[in-house]
């Protein structure tokens, strides 16, 4: 039987209260020039040209510690963004990237609900965000609200989305990852996970219950038709849907697997800078080599943009 709707935003809440303080170690979450790059490359793979002018006012769904609305922001493509999370652990510590990034002025944050967004109808230009559409448990409502905080002519963007095809191919690094994890241990005289708690976390038992609820939080992935299909029914126009990461999921997901089951401080500095410019390189040539030839279902991410109707788009 699915999970209810209350049970999925109480599941998703506890996750990403846990989760905050360790959040952009785990995944490698940059805020520098490579993390800039990064979302200007996903956003230009939508919207091409760039507007020069950026989008004005942003909002950001599920924002999490702010990889993509910060960089974005960092990259003078947003001038005022509001930021929200169901989850006040990644809101608080969106709002210490913020401050140490100096953006403090122009960046608010609040914890809300995608499906009942306290802000006014016609509030933003952009409404953003990354890797959360796959969380929501009602799709349509949060798209409804989308569409009314949106300026006529506004615009949403949405990128990192699992499509159903690309997680069915992941399934096999993360298979070989765990058959190859002990060799691995022993050739990098790493100790097994279980041995310690990572550091970042309070105690072992907060460690536990993070790992648990992980596999929880993620409900949907997607065929690209159904990001289309969503976005018409809440009233969108000029629906694109793209695909991106191929060859890089595959390595990322066979390094990260190695990874979760060593003690964090045993794993070598080499090893972590093989395993970035590995990702780092293997995702430039799926954007030259893959993502021009092949259909957005085999890549792992989708990525998404339409447009508000009744206005000039941004």
């Amino acid at each position: 039987m699915p999970a209810s709707p209350e049970l999925i935003r109480d599941v998703n809440t506890r996750y990403h209260d846990v989760a905050a303080t360790g959040y952009d170690a785990k995944w490698g979450i940059d805020f520098g020039q490579t993390g800039r790059d990064q979302v200007l490359g996903k956003v230009a793979k939508l919207i091409d040209p760039l507007p020069p002018s950026g989008f004005g006012r942003a909002l950001e769904i599920g924002s999490g510690t702010g990889y993509f609305g910060l960089n974005l922001m960092q990259a003078g493509l947003i001038d005022e963004l509001t930021c929200t999370d169901i989850s006040a652990g990644m809101v608080e510590a969106l709002v210490g990237n913020a401050e140490r990034l100096g953006l403090e002025d122009s960046v608010s944050a609040v914890t809300a609900d995608s499906e009942s967004l306290p802000f006014a109808d016609g509030s933003f230009d952009l409404v953003l965000g990354h890797a959360v559409l796959h969380h929501l448990p009602d799709l349509d409502a949060s798209f409804a609200e989308f569409l009314r905080v949106l300026a006529p002519g506004g615009r949403i963007l949405f990128a990192g989305e699992p499509s159903k095809i690309g997680d069915r191919l992941a399934r096999a690094p993360k298979r070989a990852s765990t058959l190859a994890a002990p060799l691995w241990r022993r050739l990098l005289k790493t100790r097994p996970r279980r041995d310690r708690p990572e550091p970042h976390l309070s105690s072992g038992e907060a460690e536990s219950a993070a790992h648990e609820l992980e596999a929880e939080v993620d409900i949907h992935a997607f065929r690209p038709q159904d990001l289309v299909e969503v976005a018409v029914r809440a009233g969108f126009t000029e629906v694109n849907v793209c695909g991106e990461e191929l060859t890089a999921n595959w390595f990322g997901w066979f390094n990260r697997g190695l990874e979760a089951t060593a003690v964090p401080e045993d794993i070598p500095s080499w090893w972590r800078q093989y395993a970035f410019h590995g990702y780092l390189w293997l995702q430039r040539l799926d954007v030259r080599a893959f993502e021009p030839r092949l259909p957005p279902a085999v890549f792992y991410n989708l990525l998404m943009t339409a447009v508000r109707p009744g206005g000039p788009t941004p």
